[in-house]
């Protein structure tokens, strides 16, 4: 699958992109402005044009996500997940019981509760919602072993920028003890059963990564942008 990053509490944005044939797309509330009520229209957005929404929420705690989870998002990114504990609370923070601890409401994610009975929508929800977890620091890799054995998670994701910040060469993605941290990963999760999911920086980057096993792509929207406008205007200018 192949998505795009958007950072940008924009819906009419996420309209425009839903246009183009993205699988899913990513609404950042990490590194974003977006909050519940921004990201509960952006899903709207891509609901109309069959796109799956998926956020990533700023942190690791169940209130945010459950907030973010109920504006009706079909998956949720975790950053900064370090140990097979935190992992765990990820999952129960978006899973319904018994597997989880999300609390229960008529809210957007279930229409309201006026389509189906709510029993239904629990059972539909816990099977169907997905979550990605990102391996952003050394002591995440040290644990992915562990990690990996937590039920429930859908997607182990490399988080190439923050990783290699992790490893004392912020920004140098090609650095040879950088690069050893990517194939340890990707050892690990391949020998899962989890998808890899990887962050490139253009198309030649998502090509390789294909080759390497990663099954969920992501770009960020500045990354496909950025280089499309400088084209342009380099070549009108010349």
């Amino acid at each position: 699958m192949f998505g795009c990053f958007v950072r940008y509490p924009d819906p009419t944005l996420i309209e425009v992109l839903g246009h183009m044939g993205w699988d899913f797309l990513v609404f950042d509330c990490e590194h974003g402005t977006s909050e519940p009520r921004d990201v509960e229209n952006m899903v709207r957005a891509a609901e109309l044009r069959a796109v799956t929404p998926i956020v990533r929420v700023p942190t690791n705690a169940q209130p945010i996500i459950l907030r973010y989870m109920d504006t009706g998002a079909q998956g949720v990114q975790v950053p900064w997940v370090n140990t097979a504990a935190e992992a765990e609370a990820a999952v129960r923070s978006v899973k319904y019981g018994p597997r989880g601890i999300r609390g229960l409401a008529g809210i957007r994610a279930n229409d309201f509760n006026q389509r189906v009975p709510l029993s239904e929508y629990v059972t539909f929800a816990n099977r169907e919602t997905m979550i990605i977890i990102h391996i952003e620091t050394l002591d995440a890799v040290k644990q992915l072993p562990e990690i990996v054995k937590i039920d429930d998670i859908d997607v182990i994701f490399i988080g190439p920028t923050d990783l290699s910040h992790s490893a004392g060469v912020p920004g140098q993605l090609q650095h040879p003890d950088v690069q050893a941290i990517f194939q340890q990963i990707t050892e690990t999760v391949l020998g899962s059963d989890k998808a890899l999911g990887i962050m490139v920086q253009n198309a030649d980057g998502a090509k390789q990564w294909q080759e390497r096993g990663a099954r969920y792509i992501a770009i960020n929207f500045e990354a496909l942008l950025g280089p499309a406008m400088r084209g342009y205007l380099q070549t009108v200018r010349a």
